[in-house]
């Protein structure tokens, strides 16, 4: 699988080339390719975050560059940045192949496969129609009654996972723009070495061997530094994934609220048909006032409410049964991808920590080195 980025009309527009045939000599070609802006790839994933809420979707790439050290471009056009979104967005695609769930979607399929009218079969699948409102989303945090710990603790995870990536990520871009100002210092003293090589003839061959050392040091940073910005690139995923986690968070809490609401409103029409049946009322009601207004109701018409009620209680009993079946059954779902996705987070992180601290361990064996080798050779 390979994804290209390139710039058209001053936009990011992908060029995503899929499938290989083998020709009679036994080897493969790519065959077809498909272009694919950064917006496709956005409806993609909210039709998942939509169709798979129990499943923590892979997030995109940030669509600006962000907590970057000042000496590089946060320009989205910039072609360092460009290449970088390349990679995230190849690396969303193989996150999705690899999930055992998302790689058997349809949509996913066609998204690979379908040229010209892939739009419109994500949207005749009417995914927008079923996103929450933020408004729905919002009463749902504030008004459950009842949330579950282990999500209320996810959430807490969530939370303190991006804070401390955040913080992570701003460290090492104060750290990058320091250790770019030293590095570029002795560019300057490389300079001035090579200037006075020029007046001093005894010294001039050591002065003018220690300025082009001095150069060469202040050049290697931006290798350095650029090597350093593919595992802050790591990190920045696991900080898109927390929000990727509370997205899970939030559908609970909206499962839990309309449970709730539903719980609440059978209970209200059982009171009122007890309280038809024996005629009393418990609790003031509009209903209650009318009826001391303007008399007691016939027996017909009592009879007639009852039946209503007791309709609609059984619906409320289904309902009721079906909400907590479906809540149960995404707890269960969520809880075991939460679970693959932690995995993975572990590895993954282990895996870059233990890559970054390797490279800067050779960073320091190379200057050592050559510092060394230098030295011997004016001797």
């Amino acid at each position: 699988m390979y994804v290209f980025l390139f710039l058209k009309n001053n936009f990011s527009v992908v060029l995503f080339l899929f499938r290989s045939v083998e020709h009679t000599d036994g080897q493969s070609v790519l065959t077809d390719s498909l272009w694919r802006r950064y917006s496709e790839f956005e409806l993609l994933r909210n039709y998942l975050l939509v169709y798979y809420p129990h499943i923590v979707v892979p997030p995109l790439p940030e669509k600006r560059a962000e907590f970057v050290w000042h000496k590089l471009s946060a320009d989205n056009m910039d072609p360092d940045f460009v290449e970088r979104r390349r990679i995230g967005l190849e690396n969303f695609l193989l996150r999705i192949a690899s999930h055992p769930i998302l790689c058997r979607d349809k949509i996913f399929y066609l998204f690979l496969t379908q040229e010209g009218n892939w739009k419109e079969t994500v949207n005749e699948t009417g995914f927008q129609l079923k996103a929450d409102s933020r408004l729905k989303a919002l009463n749902a945090t504030f008004r459950v009654k009842n949330p579950d710990k282990r999500f209320t603790d996810l959430k807490h995870y969530s939370d303190e996972l991006q804070s401390v990536i955040s913080h992570l990520l701003r460290v090492r871009a104060r750290v990058a723009d320091r250790l770019y100002g030293v590095y570029k210092v002795h560019g300057n003293y490389g300079r001035v070495f090579s200037e006075w090589s020029a007046i001093e003839k005894e010294m001039g061959d050591g002065l003018q061997s220690a300025g082009h050392h001095m150069d060469v040091y202040a050049s290697s940073i931006d290798d350095i530094l650029e090597d350093e910005e593919h595992y802050a690139d790591q990190l920045k995923e696991y900080l898109f994934y927390a929000e990727a986690l509370r997205a899970v968070c939030r559908k609970h809490e909206l499962m839990q609220y309309d449970l709730e609401m539903a719980a609440q409103d059978l209970a209200s029409k059982k009171q009122q048909c007890e309280e038809l049946a024996t005629g009393t009322v418990r609790t003031f009601s509009l209903k209650g006032m009318t009826t001391k207004l303007f008399g007691q109701e016939t027996p017909e018409q009592r009879e007639a409410r009852i039946k209503v009620l007791e309709e609609q209680i059984n619906e409320g009993e289904q309902q009721l049964k079906s909400k907590n079946l479906e809540g149960r059954e995404f707890v269960k779902n969520a809880w075991a991808d939460i679970e693959r996705f932690k995995e993975q987070k572990n590895r993954d992180l282990k895996e870059a920590l233990i890559s970054y601290a390797v490279m800067q361990i050779s960073i320091r064996l190379h200057l050592v080195w050559t510092n060394s080798y230098l030295c011997l050779s004016e001797l």
